[in-house]
């Protein structure tokens, strides 16, 4: 690294053993905040029971966090400068950690959505400061490699979360998935003390006004993507006003941002073009990653009657093909255009999201797995080259604002794939119900004799007969969101010749940091 790198981070970069720990470190925290994005997930069912919960209102323990890590997501960089990086990462790991204790105490749904909160504002800063300080202890000959590594524990959290989720839901209690955060942050916060150094904190104000309105417009978009389908979405005030409010905030905040002296992201770094790119890029990993997370151990359990822990498993392979498609992209990236390997990965995405489309109750395991880790590989495919062109001319003093950015643009296309395809599932398998059951008559000629005979049958035949047409139906509304994922994949695509390949002549050492958007 050059001597105005090292002066811009504020400190000298480490190397060696004690670089690759450090990397190791800061890795753990960034693996235990995006873990719990989704470890809840297959315990939802048992977490409803639990604490007297309606369907609808269980979702409320995956936004709250989500939510929460968006709004203060903004103001990492300027904490970090206020406070001290190493500082700000001590505290966030220890408060992650109480939250999680908090969350595992829960008795009610009011308490878990608040300790949620909680645990989300904590763990908001983690990404991003991990991020921050791999690049500030990497050339920029390895940061596909750093990036890769990065990548790993941001795309194998949530798929690994299921997995561990459904381990311990099915060994022990739900409530350790919450538990499960000690050992790792009490590992991560000691390994910090030791080796993080303190990096200097230049004198800049805070931007309330700002963070105001970015905060209100995240929170109200939440609010009415939540409570839209419970509200009967715009025939409801409530909605429309939440709308208004979201709409007006972001209008404000670009507004605001254009004209202030001192913005909450400074517009020298909202210049970068390539930054801007990546962020866009990441809403849509972010949709995608958490939109199939979240319906697949839903699919599988409620539906096919797959076992908590066999539910996780078979997220699994999702995660080995992101594990095997970054470590390659790791090594072999810098030799590649990078707007082959983000196409390649999205086809992968629209191709296997098509196929989930097509599913039907009868699908077997094989399929799913074989599918999980095609998926995997796409997004590991995406995510190096994104993660490097983001960050590729953006100034050392912007990286942690970029970062925490980039992170908020992935938490928010989380966020909102989670309720749209909530709200969509729910509303899809009503109308499918509608349909389905207007066929189940004896005076339906079409139907074949057994089912007339059920039809005309005792009670408990009728319940079974309402039983398999709400499974049916809940199926194809199931269908119905993989498809729509798998659109919104294939519309991106065209996106990708927006990036032009480093120029020729340009040596290795500086190739990713002159890549531009045409």
């Amino acid at each position: 690294m050059s001597a105005n790198d090292a002066s811009a981070i504020g400190y000298t970069p480490l190397t060696g053993p004690k670089r690759n720990l450090l990397i190791a470190t800061v890795m753990l925290g960034t693996l235990m905040q995006v873990l719990d994005m989704t470890i809840a997930n297959v315990a939802l069912p048992h977490m409803q029971a639990a604490l007297g919960a309606t369907q609808q209102d269980i979702g409320w323990v995956l936004t709250s966090y989500i939510v929460a890590a968006g709004v203060f997501l903004p103001i990492t960089g300027w904490v970090a400068d206020r406070i001290g990086q190493r500082r700000l990462f001590l505290l966030s790991v220890a408060c992650f950690v109480i939250a999680s204790v908090l969350c595992g105490l829960a008795t009610n749904l009011g308490e878990m959505v608040v300790f949620r909160l909680f645990q989300g504002m904590a763990g908001a800063c983690l990404a991003p400061l991990a991020q921050t300080i791999l690049l500030d202890n990497s050339d920029a000959s390895k940061r596909n490699s750093v990036m890769a590594i990065f990548g790993m524990g941001i795309m194998i959290g949530p798929v690994l979360g299921p997995v561990l989720g459904g381990w311990l839901t099915d060994r022990f209690d739900w409530r350790w998935v919450f538990f499960v955060n000690v050992p790792i942050g009490l590992l991560c916060f000691v390994g910090l003390i030791f080796l993080l150094p303190e990096r200097a904190r230049p004198a800049r104000p805070f931007d309330l006004s700002g963070f105001v309105l970015l905060a209100l417009g995240i929170g109200m978009l939440q609010l009415m993507l939540d409570r839209g389908e419970n509200l009967d979405w715009f025939s409801s005030w409530e909605i429309l006003i939440e709308l208004g409010v979201s709409v007006s905030a972001f209008w404000m905040f670009a507004i605001h941002l254009t004209t202030a002296e001192n913005p909450l992201y400074h517009t020298d770094m909202l210049r970068d073009r390539n930054l801007v790119l990546g962020a866009t890029f990441m809403l849509l990993i972010g949709m995608i990653l958490m939109g199939s997370a979240v319906l697949l151990p839903l699919m599988v359990q409620q539906l096919m009657g797959f076992p908590v822990i066999q539910a996780g498993e078979l997220m699994a392979s999702r995660g080995v093909g992101t594990v095997i498609a970054m470590g390659l992209v790791g090594r072999f990236g810098s030799k590649l255009d990078p707007r082959l390997s983000i196409a390649i990965g999205l086809i992968l995405i629209a191709m296997t999201m098509n196929q989930m489309a097509g599913w039907s109750l009868d699908v077997d395991q094989r399929s799913i797995a074989w599918n999980g880790l095609i998926q995997g590989m796409g997004i590991g495919a995406i995510f190096v080259p994104i993660s490097t062109v983001s960050f590729a001319t953006i100034a050392p003093q912007y990286r942690t604002d970029g970062a925490g950015l980039v992170s908020l643009t992935r938490s928010i296309g989380g966020s909102v794939a989670i309720s749209v395809l909530a709200a969509l599932l729910a509303r899809n398998t009503q109308i499918n119900h509608a349909d389905l059951a207007a066929y189940i008559s004896p005076y339906n000629y079409g139907l074949p004799a057994a089912a007339v005979s059920l039809a005309n049958s005792s009670a408990i035949s009728v319940a079974s007969i309402e039983s398999e047409i709400l499974r049916q139906s809940a199926m194809i509304a199931f269908l119905n969101d993989f498809r729509l994922i798998a659109f919104l994949t294939v519309i991106m695509i065209p996106t990708v010749l927006l990036i032009r390949r480093p120029a020729k002549g340009q040596n290795q050492d500086d190739s990713t940091m002159h890549m531009v958007l045409e």
